[in-house]
């Protein structure tokens, strides 16, 4: 098991960059002060991982939410994702100086291809490369992309994925896919680890909370960290932005991380990155 301590503590990317295994998604935020509150709030209470992307349309208030923290820009790892319909390498390019503008930065820590499209994300690819060179962002990975997406990029890649960014949580562990990445070391990252609230109605997690004297959120948030999957839980509310951070304090048993695993049913709550539409 990879170590974790603390709300602050990372995982190392195979370019020796330091990640935090924490961090606050935004999707679903609305932009303006929901989103910058919910920025403000998890920075001043010790994230330093802001997760966000272009089709999110909130890039803006996730930048003013940095600059009003009390957080330094350089200590804030920053993440966002370049959209399905400006994949391609020209427009790739474009997509990210518009996301840089918008998020009011020079530099990301984490650009992430959303979705796989098949060759043309391999020109995506090539632009990602290009900009990590260039040195205009830190890491490079892709998101939803299931081992066969995988496989295909690593043929024409100079450079491997860091990241790889899944649906993740007791109903859809995919370990073999986890497996290929932790193989090819590929950091695998979790959206969605509550499984967009259904997690809460799962008897065996109300058990698990009350054995632990944890929130069944806190239960499934330190599975993930103790599998080595990073996890970003969504969250415009500050005590549920804070208690979902409380995770340092316990423990979850071989035997219990195990019985989570057992739950895994392929069952998605978002698209299958086999059969999207957009």
């Amino acid at each position: 098991m990879k170590k974790i301590t603390d709300l602050r503590g990372t995982f190392e990317l195979h370019n020796g960059v330091q990640m935090p295994y924490f961090g606050l998604g935004v999707y679903l935020s609305k932009d303006g002060s929901e989103v910058i509150h919910a920025v403000k709030d998890a920075l001043d209470h010790g994230y330093r991982h802001i997760d966000t992307a272009a089709i999110y349309n909130n890039e803006e208030g996730v930048g003013t939410g940095i600059k009003e923290s009390s957080v330094d820009r350089k200590d804030v790892f920053l993440v966002s994702k370049v959209w399905n319909t400006d994949q391609g390498y020209d427009s790739t390019l474009k997509a990210f100086e518009a996301s840089l503008e918008r998020l009011g930065t020079d530099y990301l820590d984490l650009y992430l291809i959303h979705w796989p499209k098949g060759d043309l994300s391999k020109e995506t690819w090539k632009a990602m490369e290009r900009l990590y060179k260039e040195k205009r962002v830190r890491s490079i990975g892709v998101s939803n992309f299931l081992q066969h997406h995988l496989e295909d990029l690593l043929t024409s890649v100079e450079i491997v994925p860091m990241v790889n960014q899944m649906e993740f949580h007791p109903y859809l562990v995919q370990q073999k896919l986890l497996d290929f990445c932790n193989a090819n070391r590929i950091q695998y990252e979790a959206w969605s680890p509550l499984m967009q609230g259904n997690i809460f109605d799962l008897d065996i997690m109300k058990d698990l909370a009350a054995k632990y004297n944890k929130t069944i959120a806190q239960i499934v948030l330190r599975w993930d960290l103790q599998k080595g999957v990073i996890t970003i839980p969504k969250s415009s509310k500050k005590e549920r932005i804070i208690a979902n951070a409380d995770l340092f304090d316990f423990e979850i048993s071989d035997e219990d991380v195990k019985l989570l695993d057992s739950l895994d049913r392929g069952k998605r709550f978002g698209p299958d990155p086999d059969n999207f539409n957009f």
